[in-house]
């Protein structure tokens, strides 16, 4: 739970002062690279994390993760420049992309089905004291003190999380020994990082027809053909490709594409309308959101029951069925101009994302072994954290086509909000789709799966 919280706080914490840290350091057509290059580099290696911890364990890699999240925070804390800081967001996403898939793989294999339903409610206090908390510090952190009092704030709560995890929790490996495939994850993460550059930039810092544009498209379409190619071959892949052949493991995948999608496209751009459509304070803006992550958790917390009486897919199905409304909601309210009924939209979103994610990820976990758990989650969470990569890089590409050459304000700020949003709807009716395709019945791992 304190690792947890340690991406939790940091998920809502920034999205408020990211209006001063543009006043701060200029760049506000690069800021959508503080959510994206942190995404990518957590999505990018949560599969590495994942092998390395059927291998090694998990304490290790938690230790290790949350080392690099220490890091990142001093470099975030002390940059000078919107790419410094940029930069140094890339560290803290490569601590996050063990810590939080760590935290969820430990769960998964101290607690069986049935105690996990409760746990479940542990785990989800974290997030929902962290949306009340986090946005709340960022704004008056912010508006009262400075903007990078807000890595500052992690450098604490790296040392006693560690401590604390160091001193209690022990393992005892089952799983077999081998080699991490180094190459496939450069092939990855490079493939990945040229897709989400030519999204990000395509239309900015060149035309979407040009040889720069289809270069950097291309290069990481080629890229990412090899990586497939290198998982075919090597004994022991970074992503098995049998991960995706499995329906249960494809269909939770997908879903998890469309969560990170959703929530980040709310994350990034409902404080950035708050402040500069409807001028809301830092700290209003912050509770605005805050409705999002406190509606996840209530949901989460409820979620277990749910599954346990009336199945996985049909509690995922009753929160893509919120998450639909409530993105529609959003989009009605900021064509209506009231950051009121943009709050109730984004608790009922969620809600529906807490409804969805939690069964699609525990019926992933326990459809494998105590060997396979790993990667199966690192697999699910990566493709949580790449479907936000992508929701960050082609939404803030919209917003920027819908911005042109207009100021960063006012009523361009708002068609270019209601863009976004409708994005958000899309990914959101997406998910139902992905739902829909899980099986009724989730099949129990094999014995000699669970030894």
């Amino acid at each position: 739970m304190l690792s947890t919280a340690l991406v939790a706080l940091d998920s809502t914490i920034i999205a408020t002062a990211v209006p001063s840290i543009v006043e701060d350091l200029g760049g506000f057509s690069q800021f959508p690279w503080l959510f994206s290059l942190y995404l990518l580099a957590q999505a990018v290696s949560t599969p590495v994390y994942g092998r390395l911890a059927d291998v090694a364990g998990r304490k290790p890699v938690m230790l290790a993760g949350i080392g690099l999240f220490l890091l990142g925070s001093v470099l975030c804390g002390a940059a000078w420049s919107m790419p410094v800081l940029i930069l140094a967001r890339a560290v803290q996403g490569l601590g996050a992309g063990a810590v939080l898939p760590m935290s969820v793989t430990i769960v998964g294999d101290v607690y069986s089905l049935e105690e996990r339903a409760r746990v479940q409610g542990y785990i989800a206090s974290v997030w929902g004291i962290s949306a009340v908390v986090g946005p709340t510090l960022g704004g008056a952190f912010s508006e009262y003190v400075s903007w990078r009092w807000i890595f500052w704030v992690n450098l604490p709560l790296c040392l006693v999380a560690g401590l604390v995890l160091h001193r209690t929790f022990r393992e005892r490996l089952r799983g077999e020994r081998g080699r991490v495939d180094y190459l496939g994850a450069g092939l990855l993460s490079t493939g990945c990082a040229l897709l989400i550059l030519g999204l990000l930039e395509g239309g900015q810092a060149w035309a979407w027809a040009s040889v720069p544009s289809v270069a950097v498209l291309l290069g990481g379409l080629v890229l990412l053909a090899a990586f497939v190619a290198v998982q075919r071959r090597v004994a022991a892949p970074v992503l098995p490709l049998w991960v995706f052949s499995r329906r249960l493991l494809l269909a939770t995948s997908l879903a998890s594409v469309g969560v990170g999608a959703v929530v980040l496209g709310l994350t990034s751009y409902v404080p950035t309308y708050a402040q500069g459509v409807l001028g809301a304070g830092p700290v209003t803006a912050g509770l605005a959101l805050a409705a999002l992550t406190v509606g996840w958790p209530l949901a989460a917390a409820v979620a277990g029951r749910l599954y346990l009486r009336y199945g996985f897919r049909a509690t995922a199905l009753l929160g893509t069925a919120l998450a639909v409304a409530g993105s529609a909601l959003v989009v009605a309210a900021v064509r209506a101009g009231s950051l009121l009924l943009v709050a109730l939209a984004c608790f009922v979103v969620g809600a529906g994302l807490g409804f969805t994610a939690v069964p699609t990820l525990v019926a992933a976990q326990s459809s494998v072994g105590w060997a396979e758990r790993g990667v199966v989650t690192g697999s699910n969470l990566f493709s949580r954290s790449l479907g936000s990569a992508l929701a960050v890089a082609v939404l803030g590409a919209v917003a920027n086509a819908s911005l042109g050459d207009a100021p960063a304000r006012g009523a361009a700020l708002r068609d270019a909000s209601s863009a976004v949003f409708v994005g958000v709807l899309v990914a959101a009716v997406a998910m139902v789709g992905a739902v829909l395709a899980m099986p009724r019945r989730v099949a129990p791992p094999a014995p000699r799966e669970s030894a």
